[in-house]
């Protein structure tokens, strides 16, 4: 059986190494190294020989009350807009790249007073 490295192992692999390890006695280690898989993995199988169920991610974040906070909230960090919404930074970074938000910086103003104004693609095209 050729096993390509970073795709699931079957169940009846898994079974087979688990047999294995009973039936011999071997160690985790040993048995990780005979079959040339990972010692997390085998100790994982030993835990729950089932696989994680795989599926979408679902989209926790409205993107138009994105869009809207955006447009309400120009100067606002990531974290903020996240706490507004109830949901992650790393959802708002996300979100916003999806929406193809950018930040530029106001170059007219002062070094110390310079703010960044937000470009919404298709809002901001006749201003």
């Amino acid at each position: 059986m050729i096993i390509i490295k970073g795709m699931a192992y079957t169940l009846d692999f898994r079974r087979k190494v688990l047999s294995v390890r009973k039936k011999e006695g071997l160690t985790i280690a040993e048995v990780a190294t005979r079959f040339d898989v990972g010692v997390a993995s085998v100790t994982r199988w030993i835990k729950n020989i089932h696989r994680k169920p795989q599926g979408f991610r679902r989209r926790k974040i409205d993107l138009e009350a994105l869009r809207q906070d955006v447009l309400d909230y120009p100067d606002a960090y990531q974290y903020e807009r996240a706490k507004r919404l109830g949901v992650t930074q790393n959802a708002i970074f996300l979100a916003l790249r999806k929406l193809r938000v950018t930040y530029k910086k106001n170059t007219a103003a002062s070094w110390g007073e310079r703010k960044r104004t937000v470009f919404l693609p298709g809002k901001n095209q006749g201003a």
